[in-house]
């Protein structure tokens, strides 16, 4: 065999080599690809993402879309090439997206948990918006060997602190850290229709101020119940699309305007939009549903600008109130603000 056949076939097959290589190799980089879109005001198979009960609802049109990044884990170096390549996707170091101290399942139940926390307080932020009041305050979780372990459950009903009526969440925290830490209350609640009553400990929160706290996370209940049903997705990234879904099928009128708005964010109970991750993967998803207008976190503009698809409008958002205005803008022909 001459030298340059020798030379031709050992770089064939170091190529090869090198192909089967980088197609198993594994690298601690983690792949984001645009998401599926899910409509806060539709549905999810037979079931609606959005079921709302104890008040009227009014007809809907449109879109409101909760974006999401699919995340691919221990990418091989092909496909870590592949999505740096490719435009859309990023690529980036596997602790930003799974915490080192953490391992796979407690990261997703962590996601899991963060995901239920955001409809929740995208509850209480539309509640608010809409002006609907309160009625009771409900236990949602109990700190392990905290005072309330073993005394309170999930569910629960409060009703009254050392025999004064509990009127909210904001009244409960009140009459609880009256007290100094250390000292006992006497809780009345309600399980299952039942009352009951219980005496616990207080102790001091971690924090400088030093409240009495007896171990539990509360939240407010409403006369209108909304059940948010959307599996599979994690995290608190779409507490802001979540709310204005509420919103709009409470409220008589169309949010959109037949128009298809995509968007993310974060929210609080206050209304309160912050910052998420992923917003270029986000935007692409959005626009592959048909969006021609998204909902953007304020924290977030600066990025969104930079990395934006061609034709997709970018609204600043700050507050759940604010997004409202920026729609009610949009709908009469206005410019909202925007990145």
């Amino acid at each position: 065999m001459s030298r340059g056949a020798l030379t031709t076939l050992l770089t064939a097959l170091l190529a090869v080599l090198l192909a089967a290589a980088g197609a198993i190799t594994r690298v601690p980089y983690v792949r984001l690809s645009p998401g599926p879109a899910f409509n806060t005001l539709g549905t999810i198979g037979a079931s609606e993402v959005l079921t709302i009960s104890g008040g009227r609802t009014y007809p809907t049109d449109g879109a409101l879309d909760a974006t999401t990044v699919s995340v691919t884990d221990r990418v091989t170096l092909f496909e870590a090439i592949e999505g740096w390549l490719s435009g859309s996707d990023a690529v980036v170091p596997r602790e930003i997206v799974f915490p080192p101290d953490q391992d796979r399942e407690q990261t997703d139940k962590q996601n899991a948990q963060d995901m239920r926390q955001s409809q929740d307080d995208a509850t209480v932020a539309a509640m608010k918006v809409l002006g609907i009041a309160a009625t009771q305050v409900s236990v949602v979780t109990v700190t392990a060997r905290g005072p309330s372990d073993g005394h309170l459950k999930a569910g629960d009903v409060l009703v009254s602190v050392d025999g004064k009526a509990v009127t909210g969440t904001d009244s409960l925290r009140k009459l609880i850290s009256a007290r100094t830490p250390g000292r006992t209350v006497v809780i009345g609640y309600r399980r299952g229709g039942k009352p009951g009553t219980v005496t616990l400990g207080t102790v001091a929160t971690p924090d400088a101020e030093h409240r009495a706290v007896i171990g539990i996370q509360i939240a407010p209940v409403f006369p209108v119940k909304v059940d948010i049903q959307l599996k599979d997705v994690g995290g608190p990234s779409a507490g802001l699309m979540f709310a204005l879904g509420i919103v709009d099928k409470l409220q008589p009128g169309s949010l959109t305007g037949g128009r298809v708005i995509a968007g993310t964010g974060e929210i609080t109970q206050e209304g309160t939009v912050g910052a998420i991750g992923g917003i270029a993967q986000k935007m692409r998803g959005a626009t592959r549903e048909g969006a021609k207008v998204f909902l953007v976190p304020a924290a977030n503009c600066v990025e969104a600008v930079r990395t934006r698809p061609d034709g997709l409008q970018l609204l600043r958002v700050t507050t759940l109130q604010g997004a409202l205005d920026s729609l009610r803008t949009l709908r009469e022909g206005g410019t909202p603000p925007t990145c």
